[in-house]
């Protein structure tokens, strides 16, 4: 039955999706395997109707729809009988193009609606009102390419063209939907090109007709490369699909068994914000074409990928029979459906391979120089028809770090459409290039259209305005969307381009309303470009040109949300066109300044940019004159300046040359990985090789320094990507040069014996490796080989490389919360692989009793946790040992199950009051009187750069000693008859070592803070935007003791220290960032280089005290200077860190508030990553690993609490208004479920 919708209906419409929500769906099997086993003869085939055709039929399984439907509706019925909720229809091959191979074109049409009507019937034979069966039509990939040519001769040449698929694709939809089709189905992708041409059709149709149905798309990797055929990997592929409108399932099917299919079906698991469907082969075809996968070994992976929540939607493929769907259908029957991962509205482009755009991209590079307006020799190259030349511009623009290349082809002697076609369509051809994505650049539209129809990934295009009136703007706009790419909309409308703050900002803002309001495009595919013009030019209005955009772009950043930010660089330096020094620094200035007001990519040439801090101090400061408009004569005086730099054309002179090549080797070293040259790189090396005796040491050594250099200047803003990826390759080339060495002098140093191997990781989304460290050194001076794979290392890897170095103990570290849980995947994974390498677990959340509960139940091989390094020598001597191992791991087991019994007896002991009562014992404060809330004297969002001099005296000594595993108070330990002697040597070398620190201004401090109105509401804390109380900012969810307390109790939460917004009472809440990590790495990398253990752990010690007495000390310039809320006298360091303070400075992640993702909160209000240069990593631990955070609560009466245990009501309410599922919720809070 047909259903029309006048208006577009939402997924949630539909049953099939409702369905989707409360069980695993499954699909049917194959349906040629079931058509083979009738053995039909080409007689079979033709059927009366076509059995005087002179063509061949035998093969053209669609057509027995029409000749032999009994037998297709018998294996539709058959799958049902099974247990599949959806067969597919026969028609994966029903197009005009795929018929053509029968010269049945014609019958395309008809063969869909016969097969939609057979799938129909069936499945309204099995329908039962508690269980619907429903039916997918099958829209295959036809058997033309429009990615791949296919004449070797010429990679240019498609047989068939993008509409030529896109009418065929509309014509079978169409017989689809009429024949009774209820889920529309593309699938067995290997091009992806071809997949968007199938959704632009969809996309018609629906528009069309108002018939909408739901769209499944399934992808084929064609090998354990985990790419499609046309190139693309598992995480591209689904960036250049996923803008469908109703797009219910992403997936894989064929080509791979289902073992084979693990690694790329987690990927697509983890990104896909719907559903995932899998439907792979019964394995990997045997020496006869058959498939050896049985039904219950098919079903037992497919079972186990949805245990690991990984799947919505099961079945198979090619050798699959309704005996592998009913194994199938049993074991996922009882198991969870895959929740959709989260949209985070980041910018996702593709080509071959994907680029997610993250506040760590720093600035998006796109290449310029394909571009025939900017280029005069690709210009003449695409005039010559010298498309190969062409297309090593292309490449070298990919070599030299574009991340995106601008193709233009807007030329007055070009047919711009047939050169945008042909330079497209070649490049896909070239792997190096269409790994990244493309933008496509013209100013006119059919151009556009051209180039959209020849990119299989999703791409940019550049761009679209108002300048021809909003109808026409919106109309551009929906066949932008049309065709998945994100748009580059120009600040422009009927009146002109913007050339002013004001006229920027508010034609943005329009177009923005417009875009994502009316079009429903999202707002992170919305690529502003507010117009970059040429500053200097003598013409006082032009003045304020540069300094206008970067502060248009800093409004956008606020106030368009996950907007971002564009222009074409080169054009603010036009006035000095043919002086490349003066340009070349206008480019880096202007980037340096727009960067750091939000900008996020644009098109620029890597090769006309200066590192910003090597610029020549006067020409710098003459730019940022004229690019920030900061005198009147800034403009005379730059051109002054230019004059003298005549003729340099932007290369080094001889002068220049001699003096660094004349360096040092280090320093030249240092010279050519900053500026990216390779020309001397062999000669350098092996001089420093030479010098230094060792290839090893040249890496650690110099080689480091220069990149310690790069990542510095590259953090600061004062270096750029492309530049980095330069750098990077003078450092592949230079440690290319010494691999010979390095394996020579590996074979001189072995002497036959092999020492036992233990590898040590600090687990994925953790940063912190002081302990870690400790251990390596402490087991490498025991005659242990030490594999150190270094922090935020994935499970895969750590396992792999286990494999690969046949390690004999793996040792895993964490610091924060959710590295527990990571611990125990690991060992899941180590079971699952059948390993049986004992497992180490360090870290300074790990206990004995989380070991035993959960993570040595995942793993039947040995599980050891270790709480010190001390005792990491005798626990390896004790596995390695054949003679000491058994009997060791007999009383570890017999130790864990007594912990195991223990903790299941806490917990039923423990009794928890519903949320409900314990909300109505809250802890209730009064805000009147001497409790009434004081305003900050300063409200509002502050950086603060402390010296380390102002810091020393607040560090708490007591945790330093602990870190060297020393345990005794501070001073009193160094009394202590064993320990205060070495106590005393210790704390004497680590003062000497921040006295080098603070003197040589190693590491510096950074921090950011806030203060803002605040009330509660319920158990959330609200913040608002200003005084004025009206915009809710931002919030954080509080979590309430649940477990029953004594008579006058409370069950504390910290929204109870605020006041509620029912109360009237004005109250603030502060919150903090803060690192003292800035510049150790270097300090580290030193250290390293030196072999020096000792003062490389010494500095990672010191830089952690120094965070800490950073927060003490804002937080005491907090109480008493910038809110003001306490008076008095000063408080001693001892009286600060025995908490004698008032207020509180609780953190995420710790016992008041135990979910690590409040942090995205805090880090959001403050901006902490751009203004305390703290990342959080995927675990949501803060790098550098020197940080720390938190919120401020002034009310005299607020104390510090441990939330303990909490039931599945408050879990479920917490998940609602976090916005979160239950079992992602579940996840953060494991450790207090």
């Amino acid at each position: 039955m047909t259903v029309t919708y006048t208006k577009r209906p939402r997924l949630e419409d539909f049953t099939v999706y409702k369905e989707l929500q409360k069980r695993i769906l499954v699909l049917d099997g194959a349906m040629g395997t079931m058509i083979q086993r009738h053995t039909l003869t080409e007689a079979d085939f033709r059927g009366e109707r076509f059995k005087d055709t002179t063509q061949e039929l035998k093969g053209n399984n669609d057509l027995l729809s029409i000749t032999q439907p009994d037998i297709i509706r018998g294996i539709h019925e058959a799958y049902y009988a099974a247990g599949s909720d959806i067969v597919e229809t026969n028609t994966f091959s029903s197009t005009t193009i795929a018929q053509a191979d029968y010269g049945l074109e014609p019958l395309a049409y008809e063969l869909n609606v016969a097969s939609a009507r057979l799938a129909r019937e069936a499945a309204d034979k099995y329908s039962t009102p508690d269980r619907p069966r429903f039916v997918a039509g099958a829209i295959g990939p036809t058997n033309r390419t429009l990615s791949l040519s296919p004449d070797v001769n010429d990679p240019g040449y498609r047989a068939v063209s993008f509409d030529e698929v896109v009418d065929a694709y509309y014509e079978q939809i169409t017989g689809l939907v009429d024949g009774g089709a209820d889920i529309l189905l593309v699938e067995t992708i290997f091009d992806t090109l071809n997949c968007k041409a199938a959704l632009f059709a969809i996309q018609k149709y629906f528009d069309a007709t108002g018939n909408y149905r739901p769209v499944m798309i399934s992808g084929t990797v064609v090998d354990q490369s985990g790419r499609t055929l046309s190139g693309q990997t598992v995480s591209a592929f689904w960036i250049s699909v996923s803008h469908v409108p109703l797009l219910m399932s992403v997936g894989l099917n064929c080509a791979l068994g289902s073992e084979q299919m693990r690694p790329f079906v987690s990927e697509m698991a983890r990104i896909a914000t719907c559903a995932i469907s899998l439907y792979p082969n019964a394995g990997l075809p045997n020496a006869f074409g058959g498939y050896d996968e049985t039904p219950r070994m098919m079903a037992e992976v497919i079972r186990d990928y949805a245990a690991h929540g990984w799947l919505n939607i099961v079945g198979g493929c090619c050798g699959t029979t309704p005996d592998h769907i009913r194994s199938m259908a049993e074991l996922v029957s009882d198991i969870t459906p895959r929740k959709p991962a989260v949209d985070d509205h980041l910018l996702k482009l593709s080509g071959l391979e994907p680029l997610v755009v993250t506040a760590e991209t720093n600035f998006l590079n796109v290449g310029e120089r394909t571009n025939v307006t900017g280029s005069k020799k690709f210009a003449r190259l695409i005039l010559e028809g010298n498309y190969d030349e062409a297309l090593s511009v292309a490449a070298e623009q990919v070599e030299s770090g574009a991340q995106v290349i601008d193709v233009n082809m807007d030329e007055g002697m070009l047919d711009s459409k047939a050169a945008m076609d042909r330079f497209l369509k070649l490049i896909a051809a070239e792997p190096d290039i269409s790994k990244v994505p493309i933008m496509i650049d013209s100013s006119k539209f059919d151009v556009i259209e051209t180039g959209l129809k020849c990119v299989q990934g999703k791409c940019i295009v550049n761009s679209i305005s108002m300048k021809e009136g909003v109808d026409a703007f919106l109309e551009q706009a929906r066949r932008v969307r049309a065709y998945g790419a994100a748009a580059v909309v120009m600040a422009f409308d009927e009146k002109g381009q913007a050339d002013t703050y004001e006229r920027r900002i508010n034609i943005c803002k329009q177009a923005y309303d417009l875009l994502v309001n009316e079009v429903g495009f999202p707002p992170e595919d919305v690529i502003f470009d507010p117009n970059i013009f040429a500053i200097a030019t003598g013409i006082e209005e032009h003045n304020n040109y540069a300094l206008d955009f970067i502060q248009a772009t800093e409004w956008i950043k606020k106030n368009l949300p996950h907007a971002k930010v564009s222009g074409g660089v080169s054009n603010i330096s036009f006035s000095f066109r043919g002086n490349e020094p003066v340009r070349r620094a206008m480019h880096s200035v202007f980037l340096y300044h727009a960067i750091k007001a939000g900008m996020d990519m644009g098109i620029v040439n890597a090769g006309q940019l200066d590192v910003y801090d090597e610029i020549e101090p006067e020409l710098r400061e003459l730019c940022e004159d004229v690019i920030l408009n900061r005198r009147p004569d800034a403009t005379e005086r730059l051109i002054t300046k230019a004059e003298s730099l005549k003729g340099q054309g932007g290369e080094v002179s001889a002068k220049e040359e001699q003096a660094w090549r004349s360096a040092p080797v280090e320093e030249r070293l240092k010279h050519a990985l900053v500026r990216g040259i390779v020309d001397f790189i062999d000669e350098d090396t092996e001089e420093a090789r030479q010098k230094y005796g060792s290839p090893l040491t040249v890496i650690e050594g110099p080689l480091m320094d220069g990149m310690n250099v790069v990542g510095d200047l590259f953090g600061s803003g004062k270096m750029f990507l492309p530049q980095v990826v330069k750098s990077a390759r003078v450092m592949k080339k230079s440690v290319a040069y010494l691999i010979p060495y390095l394996e020579e002098e590996k074979r001189r140093n072995q002497d036959g014996r092999r020492n036992a191997k233990i590898l040590l990781a600090t687990v994925k989304g953790d940063v912190h490796d002081i302990g870690k460290n400790i251990v390596g050194v402490v087991l490498a001076c025991n005659n242990y080989d030490v594999v150190d794979l270094g922090v935020m290392v994935p499970r895969e890897k750590i396992l792999d490389e286990a494999v690969r170095e046949n390690a004999d103990v793996i040792g895993l570290s964490g610091l924060i919360t959710p590295s527990l849980e990571e611990m125990a995947e690991v060992a899941r994974e180590m079971e699952r692989r059948g390993m049986k390498v004992p497992l180490l677990i360090g870290g300074a959340t790990t206990s004995e009793m989380h070991t035993a509960v959960k993570i040595d139940r995942e793993y039947s091989g040995p599980v050891v946790h270790v709480l010190d390094a001390s005792r990491s020598v005798p626990v390896a001597g004790q596995l390695i040992s054949p003679d000491t191992r058994e009997g060791y791991m007999a009383k570890i087991r017999e130790q864990y199950d007594m912990l195991r019994e223990r903790h299941a007896s806490r917990h039923e002991e423990k009794e928890l009051l519903s949320l409900e009562e314990a909300r109505k014992n809250a802890l209730k404060l009064s805000f009147d009187g001497a409790n009434r809330p004081v305003a900050p004297k300063s409200p509002g969002v502050f950086d603060i750069r402390p010296s380390l001099e102002e810091l020393r005296p607040f560090i708490d000594w007591t945790p330093f000693f602990l870190t060297w595993e020393m345990r005794g108070k501070y001073p009193a330990i160094f009394d202590d008859p064993n320990l205060g002697e070495e106590a005393k040597k210790l704390f004497a070398d680590a003062n000497t070592l921040l006295d080098e620190i603070i003197t040589g201004k190693l590491i510096e401090a950074r921090g950011v803070y806030g203060l803002f109105p605040a009330s509660t509401d319920g158990d959330s804390i609200l913040i608002y935007k200003d005084e004025s109380r009206k915009e809710v900012a931002g919030r954080f969810e509080g979590l309430r003791q649940q477990g029953k307390k004594r008579e006058g109790e409370p069950n504390r939460s910290l929204s109870d220290l605020i006041a509620p917004a029912s109360s009237g009472v004005p109250d603030w809440m502060g919150a903090f960032v803060v690192t003292a990590g800035i510049g150790l790495e270097k300090l580290v990398s030193k250290f390293e280089a030196d072999h020096d253990d000792y003062r490389s752990i010494m500095a990672k010690a010191l830089a952690d005290r120094l965070a800490e007495a950073f927060a003490e000390w804002l937080h005491d310039k907090v109480r008493r200077e910038f809110w003001g809320y306490e008076t008095g006298d000063r408080l001693s360091n001892e009286e600060l860190i025995r908490e004698k303070y008032s207020g509180i400075r609780p953190a995420p992640g710790y016992p008041s508030q135990p979910d690590h993702t409040e942090k995205r909160e805090l880090f959001r209000l403050l901006d902490a990553t751009q203004r305390a240069h703290v990342q959080l990593t995927e675990s949501l631990a803060m790098y550098p690993a020197a940080s720390v955070s938190g919120l401020y609560f002034a009310h005299p009466e607020a104390a510090y609490f441990h939330l303990g245990r909490i039931g599945e009501d408050q879990l479920e309410d917490y998940a609602k208004r976090k916005g979160m599922t239950i079992e992602e919720a579940a996840r953060w809070l494991s450790p207090i479920l």
